[in-house]
C-alpha cells in the first residue's frame, strides 16, 4: 500500500469514527467542513484542469447540501428553515452553473455562503 493509499483508508476510518461519537450538532457541522473542503478540492481540479475531478468534487459538495436541506425541519423551522431551503436550493443551481462554466468564482461564492451559515451554525450552544 503506498502513502497516500495508506493515509486515505486513515482518513476514511477516523471520519467513520468521529461520525459514531458525534452529537447532531456536531455531525452538521461535520457536513459544512466536508461540503467547504470538497469545494476548495473542486477549485484546484478545476484550476489544474482536472474536469472528470472537478465534476465528481462538485457533485459530492451538491450532495453534501442536499443533505443539509433534506435535514431541515420546514414545519417547526419557520421562516429560518424556509430561507436555509431557498439558500441551499440557491448553492445547489450555482454548483451546476459553476460546473458547466468551469467558473471558480461560483465556487467561491457557494463556499462563502456555506461559511456564513456554518459560522451562524458554530455559534450555537448545543
Amino acid at each position: 500500500m503506498n502513502a497516500m493509499a495508506a493515509l486515505k483508508q486513515y482518513q476514511t476510518v477516523n471520519t467513520h469514527a468521529q461520525v459514531g461519537e458525534a452529537s447532531p450538532h456536531r455531525l452538521i457541522q461535520m457536513l459544512m467542513e466536508g461540503g467547504l473542503s470538497r469545494l476548495a478540492q473542486a477549485k484546484g481540479a478545476m484550476q489544474h484542469g482536472q474536469q472528470a475531478a472537478k465534476g465528481e468534487l462538485i457533485s459530492k459538495a451538491i450532495g453534501i447540501i442536499g443533505g443539509l436541506r433534506e435535514g431541515l425541519d420546514l414545519q417547526q423551522g419557520g421562516e429560518l428553515a424556509a430561507n436555509l431551503d431557498r439558500l441551499y436550493e440557491y448553492m445547489v443551481s450555482r454548483l451546476v452553473e459553476a460546473n458547466i462554466a468551469n467558473d471558480a468564482d461560483m465556487l467561491d461564492e457557494v463556499a462563502g455562503l456555506l461559511r456564513n451559515v456554518k459560522s451562524g451554525w458554530d455559534a450555537i450552544s448545543h
